[in-house]
């Protein structure tokens, strides 16, 4: 048997892509014990029908983890951010959940998370070059 080879694939199979997620997951379901598992998929929805944001994370072992909220910015300032996260939460907890984590490079966001309870665990310096990307937790009551 020789050697496998590493490849850089920008559109590579989609069994391929699931292979090394699901990997993952396996060996993390298998290390804690842990095997429940929910997606989360929150759409903010136009009377017209199209998508003017979202809110896009899963919930595992007792946390949210929000991985992408977004606002058009033709919606912003109106609160969207903050139901859209309030509903992501209600969601969490309703499952089980005690707490939240998202991260953010974006100022605005970051001092919208704060006002909501959420505090920086962390910062990634100059990521990217004159930026910082803040990691956030929330603890639910």
């Amino acid at each position: 048997m020789s050697d496998p080879e590493i490849v850089f694939d920008d559109h590579p199979p989609e069994d391929w892509i699931e292979r090394v997620g699901g990997g993952v997951d396996r060996h993390n379901i298998a290390f804690t014990g842990i095997a429940e598992w929910h997606l989360v998929r929150i759409f903010l929805k136009s009377t017209d029908g199209d998508c003017v944001g979202g809110l896009l994370g899963s919930i595992w072992g007792d946390w949210l983890e929000v991985d992408s909220l977004w606002v058009d910015e033709a919606w912003r300032g109106r609160g969207y951010a903050t139901q859209l996260l309030a509903e992501a939460e209600r969601f969490a907890t309703q499952k089980g959940c005690s707490a939240a984590t998202l991260d953010t490079h974006n100022p605005d966001a970051l001092r919208l998370y704060q006002k909501l309870g959420y505090e920086v665990f962390g910062v990634l310096d100059d990521y990217p070059p004159g930026w910082n990307k803040s990691y956030l937790r929330k603890r639910f009551a």
